[in-house]
């Protein structure tokens, strides 16, 4: 899907340099990649204290030794 965007000619040169890529569409994916990731762990975070758990739990029970 093409896609013309108006992007900073700046912003766009120091993330070439910072992140080693050679083409515009290397940043501008990576970018992407990595705003999509930090909203995801931003929306983790808000669960934090909201899940009750089994106190009886125990994870050492999950594991197996195959010997």
């Amino acid at each position: 899907m093409p896609t013309n965007l108006a992007i900073d000619d700046k912003l766009i040169e120091d993330a070439l340099m910072i992140g080693n890529h050679r083409t515009k569409k290397a940043v501008v994916t990576e970018a992407l990649q990595e705003y999509i990731q930090r909203r995801k762990q931003v929306e983790i975070l808000k669960l934090f204290g909201t899940i009750d758990y089994d106190v009886d739990y125990n994870y050492k029970d999950q594991r197996q030794v195959n010997r």
